[in-house]
């Protein structure tokens, strides 16, 4: 028994075994090359040196096919079953509809591209061996794969919820019942970058966006995300606006605006409407792929952000559509992620586990605690200036500098050029990553001049050696605010786009004295963990039990206007490292309104030059009777979404009441006798109204402008994309019907030609003549539209030439005269040019609109007009007394003597 697979090499796969009860055994792995559609196996002269690593009687073994790396023959791979049982047979047999994440990794990583390995098809999974996997394969399939069973039970993906995560770039993740899958855009890109670009008539978003910005650089966004929800004058934004091409300024509230050109008119926008833009761009992205409206999702955050940038991401979510169940952590997710599908945790005492996620601007360290079925964060630590941009501009300063130098250009005065610079080196960071050495060339970067560049790994290592150095800062924080040694750390992951540079690994094994680990997917772990928290969070999926403890990075104190309302030191209500979500139940005694002020109590806790404000709550007003001071009861939540809020307050009123034995309430029970009476203490809960004012806030009616202004640039996006749509169905339309009419003359020309030496051989001259009429009638048409448009190009241009020639001529004559003529000129311009666009507006089948006869009966009567002017005013004026006449008789007379 045999079953073959085609393949690009080298692959990593799953194979599963042929028959159910391990009645076989694996025996022989042959590659050979595949020319066209025959296969070559020639099992004596394999090409390639195969291994198969854990074969064992069970239903799953891994196959390993190593190949040159330079090699882009396609293989196939023969395996061969010896049954032990005669009787066995393949049942079931499947076809996968696309690899899974972890073998298109291993492509991407071997140079071999998108394309080709998803070419690479994997067949020969059984319907019965799939389903009783194990448990360790069974979870990671599960994860990875969407399988398309042919004549078995098909996947039925029923998603109703879907992922956003917002970084640079962005990636969509949706939760589907056989796993997790990062969703591609409409360029096949699983990341779509977070760009933002205004033309003259559309925005352009994600990957469009990120092209039109080396075109238009002064009206395309981007880094949003270092922008949204902080103020204009914190050092960190100052720092990041001189990186930006666009303009921005201090906006109401020390917010960000950014101006820029759109429509034809200069506009302003804040990073939340902008941050809207590409929430509602991810979320066509996925209403496309899933046919289906969506909007509950999760978004994954840094975990140093405030609270007003909480706020602000809620703000952004529901200007989109979104309605947001949770912003989680970075960290938090790719935990998540990593320990939801391990089942080799002990339980005899948690898995520490540290995860570094060196991002696109900022680095992370979370230390996590896995046990079965359970996860906690112990500590955040981050450093929200150092990320893969940094090391981005260690390269982009030594090559301007280099410029400068070698071709005299200043690439710092050129905003083009400086973006064409830093992608540049971002491509060369990336090959650095697994070359010692890399060049770099841009063509006419400026000034015409072509630019080539050389670096060595070491010498990049040495340019960045501070910002590697800096690497170790967050992660002996988040060490040491765990409580734990690295001794006690059992596996150190490193993950985020920026984090390939090889000198992170010798940094990071410094701290931890430990191999970082790169077993997860860095680009897309905290998509996959927040699509997870998502679909646990749902109603809809079925996900194991499973259990995850958040811890929040900043500590939170109240104070009120009669001082701290805690008495822990500073007032800490919610200290760092507090579980979240959380509710405390303050009692204060007050008489009248008071407010409640939440405040961060470390600012060193803060990103720098961040301020320790959060939030205002007013509470009342209230009545009490002779101004005595009330028992308040006070509920403060730290939510989901890590945004603390005054959730509620009520008034405590005891209330002492009379209660006879027959159960029948009395008010004037002492009036009464013969009864037998007892006193109850009963507590009336009077609810207070609450209203918060945050600071740098959006309000319900900034909301609501926010909300229209969006739907307003949606509906003119939308606008363009139909008339570009109706233009190319038009388009197609004459191209269509154009060759449909060719095909038409020529199959009857065909026709024809073929009756005449058949059928046709031998019939009256009335049959003739009716045959060759009809194909007149069909060819005629398109012969005389040739003719005309001959004739009409003529015809113009004997107008245009005559048009000229009265214009010259009209130059001598007299200002009266010559006015009158000009104007005839204007008007015969003006009538060609008007009857030209209406016929150039019409498909070149169509019938014509302007005749050549028009144009010459147009041409015709100019002329006329015009000389008819010229000859009524161009006989020279007699003076009074003849004396012209004589003159001119003079010199004829003069001529004819000599």
């Amino acid at each position: 028994m045999t079953h073959e697979i085609s393949l690009c090499p080298p692959l990593s796969i799953w194979v599963a075994d042929l028959v159910v009860d391990n009645r076989s055994d694996l025996v022989k792995v042959v590659a050979a090359p595949v020319v066209g559609q025959r296969t070559y196996r020639d099992a004596h002269r394999p090409i390639y040196d195969v291994s198969i690593a854990e074969i064992s009687h069970r239903k799953t073994c891994r196959l390993v096919v190593d190949a040159p790396a330079a090699c882009k023959y396609v293989t196939s791979v023969l395996i061969g079953t010896q049954a032990k049982n005669p009787s066995a047979r393949i049942e079931h047999e499947a076809t996968t509809s696309k690899i899974g994440e972890d073998q298109l990794f291993y492509f991407q990583q071997r140079g071999i591209d998108y394309e080709k390995a998803m070419a690479a098809m994997i067949s020969g999974f059984c319907r019965d061996v799939f389903n009783e996997l194990p448990d360790e394969f069974g979870a990671e399939v599960n994860q990875l794969m969407s399988l398309k069973l042919e004549g078995s039970v098909g996947v039925q993906s029923v998603i109703r919820r879907f992922l956003l995560l917002l970084g640079f770039p962005l990636k969509s993740g949706v939760a589907k019942q056989r796993g997790i899958d990062v969703i591609l855009n409409d360029e096949s890109n699983r990341e779509t970058p977070a760009v933002v670009s205004f033309g003259e008539k559309q925005r352009f978003i994600g990957s469009a966006g990120a092209a039109s910005a080396t075109m238009n650089p002064k009206s395309t966004i981007s880094q949003v995300k270092r922008l949204i929800g902080r103020k204009y004058k914190e050092p960190a934004v100052q720092k990041d606006l001189k990186l930006l091409p666009f303009a921005t300024s201090e906006g109401p509230e020390g917010g960000i605006l950014i101006h820029l050109q759109y429509m034809g008119e200069k506009q302003s926008f804040t990073p939340v409407q902008i941050m809207a833009m590409l929430f509602a761009h991810l979320k066509q992205i996925a209403e496309k792929n899933l046919e289906t409206d969506v909007s509950d999702c999760v978004i994954g955050i840094p975990s140093y952000f405030t609270d007003l940038q909480r706020r602000a991401y809620l703000y952004a979510a529901e200007i989109a559509g979104l309605k947001p169940l949770r912003l989680m952590h970075d960290g938090t997710a790719t935990a998540l992620g990593y320990g939801i599908y391990k089942t080799d945790f002990s339980a005899g005492g948690p898995t520490n586990v540290v995860f570094v996620d060196v991002g696109h601007c900022d680095t992370q360290v979370v230390v996590a605690s896995f046990e079965p079925g359970h996860m906690e964060i112990l500590s955040h630590a981050f450093d929200s200036d150092l990320g893969g941009r940094d090391f981005d501009e260690v390269l982009f300063k030594h090559f301007a500098a280099n410029f400068k130098e070698q071709y005299n250009i200043d690439v710092y005065s050129n905003a083009r050029a400086s973006i064409r610079l830093r992608a540049a080196c971002e491509k060369l960071k990336k090959v650095l990553s697994a070359n010692p050495e890399a060049p770099l060339n841009i063509e006419c970067l400026m000034d015409e001049k072509d630019v080539k560049g050389f670096i060595k790994r070491e010498d990049f290592e040495k340019l960045s050696s501070d910002l590697l150095e800096k690497i170790s800062i967050p992660c002996r924080k988040a060490l040491h605010d765990s409580g734990l040694t690295a001794d006690r750390i059992h596996t150190l992951e490193l993950v985020g786009s920026g984090s390939r540079i090889p000198a992170m690994g010798r940094i990071l094994n410094s701290v931890f004295r430990k191999e970082p680990g790169r077993t997860i997917n860095a680009s897309e772990c905290v998509a996959r963990g927040c699509a997870l928290q998502c679909a646990m969070l749902s109603p809809i999926f079925r996900v194991r039990e499973y259990e995850v403890q958040d811890s929040f990075p900043f500590s939170i104190g109240f104070a009120s206007d009669e001082g701290p309302v805690c008495t822990l030191s500073n007032g800490i209500l919610f200290p760092k490292g507090h579980s979240f979500p959380s509710m405390k139940v303050l009692t204060l005694q007050r008489s009248s309104s008071f407010y409640l002020e939440a405040f961060y109590t470390n600012q060193n806790e803060l990103p720098p030059g961040v301020s320790d404000k959060i939030s205002k709550s007013t509470i009342g007003p209230f009545q009490i009777p002779h101004s005595e001071k009330a028992k308040i009861k006070v509920k403060i939540q730290l939510n989901l979404h890590g945004i603390v809020t005054v959730e509620s307050a009520c008034l405590i009123k005891d209330q002492t009441s009379h209660s006879m034995s027959e159960n029948n309430v009395d008010t004037h029970a002492e009036n009464m006798e013969g009864h037998d009476t007892r006193k109850s203490k009963a507590v009336k809960r009077q609810d207070i109204p609450v209203s918060e004012s945050v600071d740098g806030g959006m309000t319900l009616m900034e909301l609501s402008q926010a909300q229209e202004k969006e739907c307003q640039l949606a509906e003119q996006d939308i606008k363009v994309e139909r008339t570009k749509d109706k233009k190319n169905t038009l388009e197609a339309y004459v191209y269509e019907t154009r060759n449909k009419e060719r095909e038409g003359i020529s199959c009857n020309l065909q026709e024809t030609e073929e009756w005449l030496y058949e059928d046709g051989d031998d019939e009256s001259e009335h049959v003739y003549v009716e045959k060759l009429e009809d194909l007149k009638k069909m060819v005629d048409p398109v012969e005389h539209r040739y003719k005309e448009e001959e004739a009409r190009a003529q015809a113009t241009r004997n107008l245009l030439n005559s048009i000229v020639e009265h214009r010259m001529a009209a130059g001598s004559l007299p200002a009266s005269e010559k006015e009158t003529v000009i104007n005839e000129c204007h008007k015969a311009e003006q009538w060609l040019r008007e009857k030209s666009n209406q016929q150039e507006a019409l498909p070149r089948n169509a019938d014509p609109v302007l005749w050549s006869s028009e144009i010459k009966r147009k041409t015709e009567a100019f002329e006329a007009m015009c000389k008819h002017v010229m000859r009524h005013k161009s006989s020279p004026q007699k003076t009074e007394d003849g004396s012209g006449s004589d003159h001119r008789s003079k010199r004829e007379d003069d001529m004819d003597v000599d």
